[in-house]
């Protein structure tokens, strides 16, 4: 498997902490702002766009400035960090698959998320989520850490961003639903598995993976769609199977994986 440190490389965050605790993963935000700048723009242009020209449309510089440092948290926002440059390709090349992909990278660098996790993908289709469960979760986890008001927020922003993702459904009661998963969200999925270690088969098990809660076919069938319109390599042959990433790493980030 691939270090901790060489993970952190890739963009993938670890620690106690999480944008989470005063935000949502920021959807309205990081789209408005991807429609304004190019997947090649720097992380001084976006900066820039939010601080100074304020297209998100904040009330003053502080808040802006806010902005700013939680979509780094979430997101990165540099095209140096890999994991957010793949995002931000793959972000362009299909809007219905943005949703579940936000929730995706979110997931590789938000500790507080991935700590809700779990508990998201243990309910079956159609159960509650009563308020209670989630917050008592982030006072078992984290009570060191947050107040008894930080801690209902979290619990609210989080599944906020489950409900974004189409894993929940409801504004007040929280229901388990089925998210949309598309061809673009697999490719990820599977390259967020490569950068862990994992190869061919074991790809389709990662923990990434088994979270789109697809059935093997349909995951395989949606990464030969993606294969066919250039996401990913994808290659099948009796019960092998081979995946590769065209173009989404350099090579030295590729020597990443093996240090």
């Amino acid at each position: 498997m691939t270090s901790q440190t060489a993970l952190q490389q890739f963009g993938f965050k670890y620690g106690r902490n999480g944008a989470h605790a005063s935000r949502t993963m920021m959807l309205s935000e990081i789209t408005e702002l991807f429609a304004v700048l190019p997947a090649s723009a720097s992380p001084a242009q976006y900066q820039q766009e939010i601080v100074q020209f304020n297209v998100l449309h904040k009330p003053t510089e502080k808040s802006r400035q806010l902005t700013w440092r939680h979509l780094c948290d979430l997101y990165g926002m540099d095209s140096s960090i890999p994991l957010f440059r793949v995002f931000r390709q793959l972000w362009d090349s299909d809007p219905e698959a943005r949703l579940l992909l936000a929730c995706q990278i979110g997931l590789t660098r938000d500790p507080l998320l991935r700590i809700s996790k779990e508990k998201i993908l243990a309910l079956e289709p159609g159960q509650v989520l009563p308020r209670v469960e989630m917050e008592e979760l982030f006072k078992e986890r984290c009570h060191d850490r947050y107040s008894d008001a930080t801690l209902r927020s979290i619990a609210q922003n989080v599944n906020g961003t489950w409900t974004s993702a189409g894993y929940l459904q409801g504004r007040v009661k929280k229901v388990r639903s089925q998210p949309n998963v598309r061809p673009v969200n697999v490719a990820f999925a599977l390259f967020l598995g490569y950068l862990q270690g994992a190869t061919g088969n074991r790809l389709f098990t990662s923990e990434w993976a088994r979270m789109l809660e697809c059935t093997p076919d349909r995951l395989q069938d949606l990464a030969r769609i993606a294969s066919q319109i250039g996401l990913i390599n994808f290659k099948h042959s009796s019960d092998v199977m081979e995946v590769t990433f065209p173009n989404f790493l350099t090579r030295e980030e590729e020597v990443w994986r093996h240090e």
